[in-house]
């Protein structure tokens, strides 16, 4: 699996006690764990590893949580000489990837997570908007729904996370109107999503507007391997492109099963998923069942695959 694409976990892969083994067992773990103490304005070792569960799930913790976790992961296996031939992250998770990828130093990504996990939540509270899965239908068909809703507000696809799976994302009433379309024209499961917001929507511009600020203030370095994008799936490996795709993702799809779709066309088979989780190994398998992928979530895991 040396010749692997790492894929990095976004938010809802959380959950209490990740990390716990790498923290006390190795020290890269603690060092990291401790520096990102330093960053937080509150103990967010304690989260990670106590919770409450409720508590981790809030939007403001669970983003620099997961991208503590998939870091110190990814860090353990580059101390062993392993390395990406290519990584991509779902929504977070792309942060984490271009931290392993050389884009930013760990500190600097945690900052940038910390600032977009807040004003998320921020955002989220503001423009009160939701989300829903549905599967079963095909994608033009979903975005043939979205496009056709006709009230106050709007409804986008927000995840293409696998063939026949699409998160939908927007004002509350055009969302479950959506949801109602997508049961009538003959969905297998249509369910509203326990989210703070309407993530990759427009009701989250306030976010892109903070955001943007931060990421165009700091110096993106060229990647060591390319970084497969959300927002248009393509590879990308010079720092200033990068910046702007972090920017527009916030309030854009991701296009998840297109870049994985994306790698495989450029002969990547093999995929490791590094962070908490294994949402992306199951999803890898609906999008391609051809393709290899191990979940790296723990040290015992890492330890059992790279010996």
């Amino acid at each position: 699996m040396n010749q692997s694409a790492w894929i990095f976990p976004g938010q809802g892969s959380q959950n209490v006690g990740m990390g716990h083994d790498i923290f006390h067992k190795t020290d890269i773990g603690k060092k990291y764990f401790e520096e990102a103490q330093k960053i937080m304005n509150y103990d967010i070792k304690s989260i990670i590893f106590n919770g409450p569960e409720d508590k981790l799930r809030k939007t403001e913790f669970t983003q620099p949580a997961i991208y503590i976790v998939s870091v110190v992961l990814g860090k353990l296996l580059i101390s062993r000489d392993i390395s990406p031939v290519a990584v991509a992250g779902h929504s977070l998770g792309e942060y984490s990837a271009l931290t392993i990828a050389g884009g930013i130093n760990f500190l600097d990504g945690l900052k940038l997570v910390k600032l977009r996990s807040e004003s998320m939540a921020k955002s989220g509270e503001i423009c009160k908007g939701t989300m829903a899965a549905i599967i079963g239908l095909d994608d033009d068909k979903i975005e043939l729904i979205c496009r056709s809703y006709r009230g106050s507000g709007f409804v986008n696809p927000a995840n293409y996370n696998s063939p026949k799976q699409v998160v939908i994302s927007g004002s509350s009433d055009a969302v479950i109107w959506a949801m109602r379309q997508a049961k009538e024209s003959g969905a297998r499961i249509v369910k509203e999503l326990n989210v703070s917001g309407a993530f990759h929507s427009n009701l989250m511009k306030p976010t892109t507007e903070e955001l943007a600020e931060a990421i165009n203030s700091l110096e993106i370095s060229n990647l060591k391997c390319p970084l497969f994008t959300n927002v248009d799936a393509k590879p990308k490996i010079k720092g200033i492109d990068i910046k702007k795709t972090l920017i527009d993702q916030v309030v854009n799809p991701v296009l998840w099963s297109q870049s994985i779709s994306s790698m495989k066309q450029k002969g990547i088979n093999n995929f490791l998923e590094i962070g908490p989780g294994r949402v992306l190994c199951g999803l890898n398998k609906r999008i391609d069942k051809s393709i290899k992928c191990l979940s790296i979530n723990s040290l015992s895991k890492l330890e059992k695959v790279f010996v």
